[in-house]
C-alpha cells in the first residue's frame, strides 16, 4: 500500500509505502491525490463522469488526473485544505481506509 497526503494545490506533503509496493501503487496514490485536493471532490467521481458521458481523462489535459478511487479531499470549515490518496488494494477498499484516516484526524 502506498499513502500520499497533498495541499489544496495538489503538491505533495507526506508519502509512504509499504516495502514491496509495486510501481503502480506508489504513482496512482500520488495521482489519485492530486486530483481530489484540484478537482475538490473523489478521484473516483471523475472516473464515473468519464463513464458516464462516454469522455476519457484526457479531457482534463492533465496527465496526473485519475479516475481512480482512493484520492479525498480534506475540508475544514468547508475550504479544501489539501487531499489523501490510498493505493495498492482494490479502488473501494483504498477509498475506504482514506476516508477512516481522514475520520481519525478529526478526532484527535
Amino acid at each position: 500500500m502506498a499513502v500520499a497526503v497533498v495541499d489544496s494545490h495538489g503538491e505533495l506533503m507526506a508519502f509512504t509505502r509499504h516495502d514491496g509496493v509495486g510501481l503502480p501503487s506508489i504513482h496512482l496514490a500520488q495521482n489519485k491525490t492530486y486530483t481530489a485536493a484540484r478537482e475538490r471532490q473523489p478521484s473516483g467521481n471523475l472516473g464515473q463522469w468519464a463513464r458516464d458521458t462516454g469522455k476519457d481523462m484526457g479531457y482534463w489535459n492533465d496527465a496526473r488526473v485519475t479516475g481512480f478511487k482512493g484520492g479525498l479531499p480534506i475540508f475544514v470549515d468547508e475550504q479544501c485544505v489539501g487531499a489523501i490518496g490510498v493505493s495498492g488494494l482494490s479502488e473501494e477498499e483504498d477509498e475506504a481506509l482514506a476516508s477512516q484516516a481522514i475520520d481519525v484526524q478529526r478526532l484527535q
